[in-house]
């Protein structure tokens, strides 16, 4: 591994940076990342980083102070005289104002955007946007990973009875689709309408769910209503069993609440936001996505190819295990966690 690759780590995630500096042999370049009394942010890299290769590990879910520290760690990065700095944005928060549906609406996925190159970032590495096209807003280079790889492996491990895979929402069927034919299983849709912002009516399913195992397939669940009002449409229409699997557990609101009293046997997220603070129900797994992201900074330090990844998510379900193996030891070098932030 090029010996210029340095890893900084905000509040943001850290427990899954330090995942993915263990996985490339590195340890966490030291930072202080801390609050003055008025609560505003202070930064200060704490180690040499001049001429480096620099990914900066934050994912920009609330409070707003982490899209502000992953800003001002770019700045200080790009006054210290790093050689590239790319962002890693395991969760890209405000994605889903991506679009003008409303008047007088901002478009503030792209303001975001704008920020992170602003800034002084070179390049941009996220996961499983909530819409693609958001790539586009960059005017840097930009990579996107799919959790994909993640979730084959696990619930082909998991060797479920008759699984149908079930998007949630009109918006999920492509990642839906992909999800099923990974499995080798069928699709179904749920059909609804959302009256108003976080609030979902189910209207109807489309396709067979009865006497299947469904596995719901989403980007995110943040309030967990339209997830769990999925899942109890398809228990009612006769289902065996209910899973689910989300990338982004944002899990606002009530959401802890509603997972745990609905039908979702178990509910399989990412660890693309830091749930360790959080008292979690049961029926809640975390899957790390480590491996991929150290996959895909190893490639971009040797400017080596990430669409390789991409073309792993058509492969088979049986080959899934394979292909995760490779990930999950490429570069696994014992490292120590010596970064320090302070608040």
């Amino acid at each position: 591994m090029d010996s210029r690759l340095k890893i900084i780590a905000g509040n943001g995630n850290r427990p899954l940076a330090s995942k993915i500096a263990e996985r490339l042999g590195r340890e966490l370049t030291a930072c202080t990342v801390t609050r003055f009394s008025d609560g505003e942010v202070f930064v200060q890299i704490d180690e040499n980083i001049r001429g480096s290769d620099l990914f900066i590990i934050q994912s920009t879910n609330t409070p707003a102070e982490n899209l502000v520290e992953l800003l001002m760690l770019i700045e200080a990065a790009r006054r210290a005289s790093a050689r590239r700095i790319t962002a890693v944005i395991p969760y890209y928060g405000y994605a889903r104002a991506d679009r003008k549906d409303q008047p007088r609406v901002s478009i503030a996925a792209r303001l975001m955007a704008n920020l992170i190159t602003t800034a002084g970032a070179d390049r941009v590495l996220t996961m499983d946007l909530h819409a693609s096209q958001i790539q586009g807003f960059f005017d840097i280079p930009s990579d996107h990973l799919y959790s994909s790889i993640v979730f084959n492996e696990y619930f082909f491990k998991l060797g479920v009875e008759s699984p149908v895979v079930v998007s949630p929402d009109v918006g999920s069927i492509k990642m839906a689709r992909a999800f099923a034919k990974a499995l080798s299983c069928g699709l179904a849709i749920i059909d609804k309408r959302r009256p108003q912002a976080n609030r979902a009516e189910v209207l109807n399913i489309i396709g067979s769910v009865e006497g299947k195992t469904v596995i719901l397939r989403d980007d995110m669940v943040d309030t967990g209503g339209t997830l769990t009002q999925a899942a109890q449409a398809v228990k009612d229409a006769g289902s065996l069993c209910v899973y689910a699997c989300c990338t982004h557990p944002v899990l606002s609101g009530k959401a802890l609440e509603r997972i745990s009293n609905s039908p979702i046997k178990r509910l399989v997220v990412a660890d693309t936001i830091d749930l360790s603070q959080r008292d979690l129900p049961a029926n809640i797994e975390i899957v790390t996505t480590a491996p991929l992201f150290a996959e895909a900074i190893g490639r971009i330090t040797h400017e080596e190819s990430i669409s390789e990844l991409f073309d792993s998510l058509s492969a088979p379900a049986e080959e899934m295990t394979d292909i995760t193996r490779r990930l999950s030891e490429a570069g696994k070098v014992p490292g120590r966690d010596v970064g320090r932030i302070t608040g």
